[in-house]
């Protein structure tokens, strides 16, 4: 008897943390005592213009928020208690992080990035699951362009250079094969329940849509996170994708004269996204995780060699699903998951517009080693201009130690 009561006790306790939480597709409800480590580890100033200024721009956090001269008064969830978060003094506790910043890292000759450790998430699937992430399309008897495998493709010689260059690298994923053991089939019921939190019609096709959605988008970004923040707890970590401009009818997709390049770090939620009990979390932890300085140290030598390399010019958000960072147009903070999972400083890479004229004409000729001329340019492959540019950024960062 008394284990049955003990049973319905917890039973009853999680049905109303269930029925209490607002919380984003397959997101557990968040530990706010996770928090407890970050007590005055920021001063008041600090907190409000990260949040101010970054992470919650037109103040999207008013309502979730409230700011006092001593500390912030968290919202927690409907019904619950706030969670109170004290400001530091004049001499703030140490911020509690797996990741090093530059300072940290200790050099060695003849090695500039040694000691560093890096994690490189090759964008996307790729492979038999390209079609279903719609990264893939194909111009007449053309070779396909399938954004996972050249993210791949990227990562693998990325990691031969920074290994040489004295880092100790990870890939997130090293084939095509998903790290989430979740299938579409097994999350209909979950995506029933995301269509109807963002009120669209239920339908057998929206389901199945929204099913692979959160297999491939969801799941998978989840199960990596939790590999990063885990098991190789990284200094950095490197999303590496393609970008795409819309290319019409999929069934006969068109090429663009568009090409750009440009980076993401994490920010710019908006008041729709923090009235999530999860995404509110994890926007504090990397606020006081302070990721930001680092995130953006990094990328502005990116901006330097990649551009330099692709001689491509930025792409410029509008309207309110981003934010740019400092001066500069390649450099814009925007919550997406990944980058808000990775309890670490992450960096989108953007580069190259998969259906411009120029990139497919560069996708066509594949790999190969020094350079030849394609379309009208004598150049290196794009891959390896891409990994080249890459590990060039994080030597004029982390190589000045």
């Amino acid at each position: 008897m008394r284990q049955f009561l003990s049973a319905l006790l917890i039973f009853l306790t999680c049905l109303h943390n269930g029925m209490a939480a607002k919380l984003s597709p397959l997101a557990e409800a968040p530990n706010w005592s996770q928090l407890d480590k970050f007590q005055k580890t920021i001063t008041r100033e600090e907190f409000t213009r990260l949040l101010n200024n970054v992470y919650a721009p037109n103040g999207a956090a008013a309502d979730f928020i409230a700011i006092t001269p001593s500390g912030a008064r968290i919202r927690t969830g409907e019904g619950k208690p706030p969670y109170i978060l004290k400001f530091a003094g004049s001499t703030p506790n140490p911020t509690p992080r797996f990741w090093r910043p530059r300072s940290e890292i200790a050099p060695q000759p003849g090695k500039p990035l040694a000691g560093l450790r890096i994690a490189i998430d090759p964008g996307h699937l790729g492979g038999k699951w390209a079609k279903i992430e719609e990264r893939w399309f194909q111009i007449g008897k053309s070779k396909p362009v399938v954004e996972g495998d050249m993210t791949l493709r990227v990562a693998k010689l990325l990691v031969q250079r920074l290994k040489v260059l004295g880092a100790e690298v990870w890939l997130t994923r090293s084939g095509s094969d998903p790290l989430t053991h979740l299938r579409p089939a097994q999350l209909r019921k979950q995506a029933a329940a995301s269509l109807r939190d963002k009120g669209e019609g239920i339908t057998t096709l929206s389901v199945a849509k929204e099913s692979e959605r959160l297999f491939y988008r969801t799941s998978e970004i989840r199960r990596r996170a939790a590999l990063v923040n885990t098991s190789t707890r990284p200094d950095v970590v490197l999303c590496l994708h393609f970008n795409a401009e819309d290319w019409g009818n999929p069934a006969k997709p068109s090429l663009v004269s568009k090409n750009h390049l440009h980076f993401l770090i994490t920010g710019a939620w908006s008041a729709k996204e923090l009235a999530y009990d999860d995404q509110r979390f994890e926007m504090l932890v990397k606020l006081l995780n302070r990721t930001y300085p680092e995130e953006v140290a990094v990328t502005k030598s990116l901006v330097k060699t990649m551009a330099a390399a692709t001689k491509l010019p930025p792409f410029i958000y509008h309207g309110k699903t981003a934010v740019r960072i400092g001066d500069s147009d390649y450099i814009w903070g925007r919550n997406l998951l990944a980058n808000r999972l990775f309890q670490c400083p992450v960096i989108y890479v953007e580069p190259y517009v998969m259906n411009s004229r120029d990139v497919h004409a560069r996708i066509q000729a594949g790999d190969f080693e020094g350079k030849k001329k394609v379309a009208g340019a004598v150049r290196p492959s794009i891959y390896r201009e891409y990994a080249d540019s890459v590990a060039a950024g994080l030597v004029d960062y982390y190589g000045k130690r």
